[in-house]
């Protein structure tokens, strides 16, 4: 929280709202609260990563805390995410094995290319490349990635070992064939789990379903009454310096995957941040949250996190436990960094409740339906969505290729699209009349030259030209010369020739090179 903020507080002393005390105690209510439902998630998204439990802790402890220091938000919660630690599990596990000390290692290099990616694009003010991502390949991105979550978590779940398998959806495919194998106990508290969580939310929206979940889980595993895997050790302590652990040679190979991540981790931040900002008729910016949240990779990296961005189950609880400002987020790592000297609490925690709380969580990101409703809408656009959420399912792990799959199809079809100029023509007393459709640019401007020379031929009695303009998106320099020469020559031919309402955007160029007085080719 900077300077301006506390005086805005202290200005509200005297206007009727809440002092500041009261304020900071909502913030520090939230973070807290927001805390406890943070740490069981946090050892969920670290097993969903392929890390140790206790990276997921430390990537919930500092990082919020840094976030808080930029956000543009003041509900936005920063810590280990679904999507994040799908897309980490993908972009590491085909280097190293996961849990190993390589793979940690690897986890640290990546969030600081994460880290240094956002950082980067906010100081570049480059806040625009979060719309960069199109909506039809994150509608196919999202439910397919949600899809292969659940899938890695299912047989975790049912208390199954599987066989080994590089795709998270065959391991899923395999354990709900051998219903033999399901174990009653991981069962039991998986139903339970979803239960108190799904059920809980109907009580009330602030319920802590997932705390309670883990604290009954931790129960009734510690009193011995639970046969089924668990966490596991967890060592207790404060953060440790990791920055000089970190594998500088293997960053290369990690640059394309951690755009991808800082991109695609960014857009569910950006989502909320603006949704939140709608809601409230505040401003927000782009280019703050992309250094917030890139901060907060930088500090996961030097201190034993993993990849991380902004959560919306956790920013949605944040408000509504009355959040009122960014200090709620600094709470929030605060509670953590309390808990850590104490995190050994967490070994009996059934791996079937970590993976039920992964489940019930990407449960909402399941949306098939606007994927049908696309091809109603536009079909390549649907194209894009489609081919999409194919390529995310069938080339897990490898989310990247995936993700670089549907970027490139949408340039694709942007391109496609730039190439199609439709120019209809029409002819009414010896007028000709053209209007067309689309970009008039460089690569489609060739075909108004065709046009005229087939309505010519056509039209031999023709004594008039008339080019209507007011259904042209763009006009660019090469597509006003071409307009240029195909007045004159229609002039060469005996018509009289003229153009009508040129588009806006476009109007000083092209007057610029139609004018009387100016030769475009000199």
């Amino acid at each position: 929280m900077n300077l301006r903020e506390l005086a805005a507080m202290r200005r509200t002393d005297q206007g009727g709202r809440p002092p500041l005390r009261s304020w900071l105690w909502h913030d520090l209510l939230a973070g807290i609260t927001v805390a406890m439902i943070g740490i069981p998630q946090s050892l969920a998204y670290a097993d969903l990563a392929g890390m140790p439990p206790i990276v997921g802790l430390y990537a919930g402890a500092l990082p919020p805390i840094v976030a808080a220091l930029f956000a543009s938000s003041p509900y936005l919660q920063t810590g280990p995410v679904a999507i994040t630690s799908l897309l980490t599990f993908g972009a590491l596990s085909t280097m190293a094995t996961p849990g190993s000390p390589e793979y940690v290692g690897l986890g640290l290099a990546l969030a600081l290319v994460v880290g240094v990616t956002r950082v980067a694009l906010g100081l570049l003010r480059a806040g625009w490349v979060a719309y960069l991502m199109s909506q039809p390949m994150l509608l196919g991105f999202v439910p397919a990635a949600a899809i292969l979550i659940a899938s890695s978590q299912l047989p975790k779940a049912l208390g199954v070992i599987p066989p080994d398998y590089d795709n998270p959806i065959l391991p899923a495919v395999w354990s709900l064939a051998h219903p033999d194998r399901w174990a009653l106990a991981a069962l039991l508290m998986t139903a339970a789990t979803a239960v108190l969580i799904l059920g809980g939310r109907k009580l009330h929206a602030l319920f802590p379903g997932v705390l309670v979940a883990a604290l009954v889980g931790m129960a009734v595993s510690g009193a011995g009454f639970y046969s089924g895997d668990v966490v596991g050790p967890v060592p207790s302590g404060f953060l440790p310096f990791t920055l000089d652990e970190l594998p500088w040679t293997k960053l290369p190979p990690l640059l394309l995957s951690g755009v991808i991540i800082a991109l695609i981790g960014f857009s569910e931040a950006a989502s909320i941040s603006r949704r939140f900002a709608s809601e409230d008729r505040t401003r927000w910016s782009a280019n703050r949250e992309f250094i917030s949240q890139g901060a907060a990779n930088v500090a996961a990296a030097a201190f034993g996190g993993m990849p991380c961005g902004g959560s919306f189950s956790r920013s949605s609880v944040n408000r509504l436990s009355g959040a009122r400002t960014r200090m709620a987020g600094t709470f929030t790592g605060l509670t953590v960094l309390a808990f850590l000297p104490f995190a050994s609490v967490l070994e009996p925690l059934p791996l079937a409740v970590l993976g039920a709380i992964v489940i019930v969580s990407v449960i909402s990101l399941m949306r098939i339906r606007p994927l049908w409703r696309l091809w109603r809408l536009s079909l390549p656009q649907a194209l894009i969505a489609w081919t999409t959420f194919a390529a995310t399912l069938l080339l897990a792990p490898r989310l990247d290729l995936a993700v670089v799959t549907g970027v490139a199809l949408s340039i694709g079809v942007f391109l496609w699209r730039s190439l199609q100029l439709e120019i209809d023509v029409a002819e009414h007393d010896g007028v000709l009349t053209f209007t067309p459709r689309g970009v008039l640019w460089f690569s489609t401007a060739q075909k108004l030259d065709a046009a005229l020379l087939d309505a010519l031929a056509d039209h031999p009695d023709a004594t008039r030209l008339v080019i209507e303009l007011n259904r042209l998106g763009r006009i660019d320099t090469t597509g006003a010369l071409v307009l240029r020469s195909v007045l004159d020559q229609a002039r060469v031919a005996g018509l009289e020739a003229e153009v009508h309402d040129i588009p806006p955007q476009s109007e000083r160029l092209t007057h610029r090179v139609l004018g009387p007085d100016t030769d475009p080719l000199e």
